[in-house]
């Protein structure tokens, strides 16, 4: 009998969050019950440094942790019905075939005989759609990117650098990713994707490392078949749709295409210019589905029925999102919440601030092994983090890019995250292999990512 990996034998992700929750109730018992004292900043209510005091012990029963669980659910519904009307819309914009043609063309254009640059082009294409589409949304794509690496002459591993890589890093990365970035301006009241440039930089940046990862990779495999690191795996069966020099844009393509980009405008013109969210966001998303439908030829029933399964693909990654909001709905109820920000803060608060911003980089990115889901993760920890960075000194902006690295960087290496698993699975890369291949771009991405916030704090980096 084979020998299970030790990334085998980790429980299930709920049960990891109900643990932690059941953690949390044990914690009601334990830990001091305490608040800080809260006064009116600008447009929100901010923690008053030095006012924390105990209160009275208000531990939660057995029955209650069950209950926080739909409590969680209800808290996060909007969250949770964004992400499956997200899976939704692109699932239906996949059976378009505009995309997958799209990408065909790019690739026929530029030649499959220059393969550094098509590393960076489609590096950077994957990673617009991450930034833009979301994670699981493109997990259709990654054959793509294989049959184009195959075509060139790389590997498996290759193509799944350009993809797998790049949507994770241009998901972590979005400057307008609502799942990460957005939840946490809602959690810190800070105007809705504010701080875009020193984002977009940082996403661009972190994009370009990927790409010189994969060439490099690609460079030594060329020198050194023997020194792949998918060598014995078949690609038998890895083909697109059309032989790359056949793909082609029509009419219709072009208008489904079209819809979606004049979509994502007005959700962005919305944003900065009405103060939209996810609400609104999601009203659009479900407007986007239904004219692309329409435009690619399809009835109601086609529609609803691609909608209704695209949602159904990623409702346990919906889900999960109101289980982990359980543990704060825990935390609230036993009024310990301000006792562990208080726990928390009086270490940090005699290191320096630049210091505590990679130390919460190094928090979240634990966390995030047991909580894998971006807005997840920004519901269990966020509402500690932030007052704990108000009172060491940090902006909310740089607390929140701090959440955003070790929450998504470390998207490439957990094995607990679903989409990741599906990903390299469709590039038939196992994950002692991908870990390999991914955890010193990985590392290279977080120790930029500390010049960034380095950078952050020296700025003063706001809207606070």
């Amino acid at each position: 009998m084979e020998k299970k990996r030790w990334y085998h034998k980790i429980p299930n992700p709920y049960v990891l969050l109900f643990m932690i929750i059941v953690v949390a109730g044990i914690m009601t018992y334990i830990v001091p019950a305490g608040e800080f004292d809260r006064a009116q900043v600008g447009t929100r209510m901010g923690v008053v440094a030095g006012t924390y005091h105990h209160v009275e012990q208000s531990p939660v029963g057995f029955f209650d942790l069950f209950k926080a669980l739909p409590m969680g659910m209800v808290k996060a519904a909007s969250i949770i019905f964004i992400t499956l009307i997200s899976g939704a819309l692109f699932n239906l914009l996949n059976a378009t075939g505009a995309l997958e043609n799209a990408v065909g063309v790019i690739v026929r254009r530029i030649g499959v005989n220059k393969s550094n640059r098509l590393i960076w082009l489609m590096t950077f294409v994957f990673g617009f759609l991450g930034a833009t589409v979301g994670f699981e949304n493109n997990i259709a794509l990654v054959p793509i990117a294989v049959l184009v690496a195959l075509a060139f002459g790389g590997d498996l591993m290759v193509g799944a650098g350009m993809a797998v890589a790049g949507i994770g890093v241009g998901f972590a990365t979005s400057p307008i990713n609502p799942y990460t970035v957005g939840v946490g301006a809602v959690i810190a009241d800070l105007p809705m994707f504010s701080g875009a440039l020193l984002r977009t930089g940082f996403c661009l940046a972190s994009l370009a490392l990927v790409a010189h990862h994969t060439c490099r990779y690609l460079g030594k495999i060329k020198k050194n078949p023997s020194a792949s690191l998918v060598a014995g795996i078949g690609t038998d069966g890895l083909s697109l749709t059309h032989p790359i020099e056949e793909y082609s844009l029509c009419g219709k393509d072009k208008i489904v295409l079209t819809s979606f980009v004049l979509g994502m405008a007005t959700i962005l013109f919305g944003v900065f210019t009405w103060g939209w969210y996810i609400t609104e966001i999601s009203a659009v998303f479900i407007i986007m589905a239904v004219v692309a439908g329409l435009l690619a030829g399809m009835n109601s029933d086609e529609i609803i029925a691609k909608m209704v399964k695209g949602a159904g693909d990623i409702v346990g990654g919906a889900l999960i999102i109101g289980v982990a909001r359980g543990i704060q709905v825990i935390l609230d109820a036993g009024h310990i919440g301000d006792t562990i920000v208080q726990t928390l803060a009086a270490p940090l608060a005699d290191l320096p601030v630049t210091l505590s911003a990679i130390l919460m980089t190094m928090v979240h990115s634990v966390i995030n092994f047991f909580i894998p889901s971006g807005s997840g993760q920004a519901m269990a920890t966020l509402p500690i983090m932030i007052p704990l960075s108000d009172l060491i000194g940090m902006t909310r902006q740089t607390a929140i890019l701090a959440f955003q690295v070790g929450d998504g960087v470390m998207n490439l290496l957990v094995p607990t995250l679903g989409g990741l698993l599906a990903m390299i699975a469709l590039a038939r890369v196992p994950f002692d292999r991908w870990f390999r291949f991914a955890f010193p771009l990985a590392l290279k991405i977080l120790v930029m990512s500390w010049f960034f916030l380095a950078l952050a704090v020296a700025i003063n980096w706001g809207p606070a």
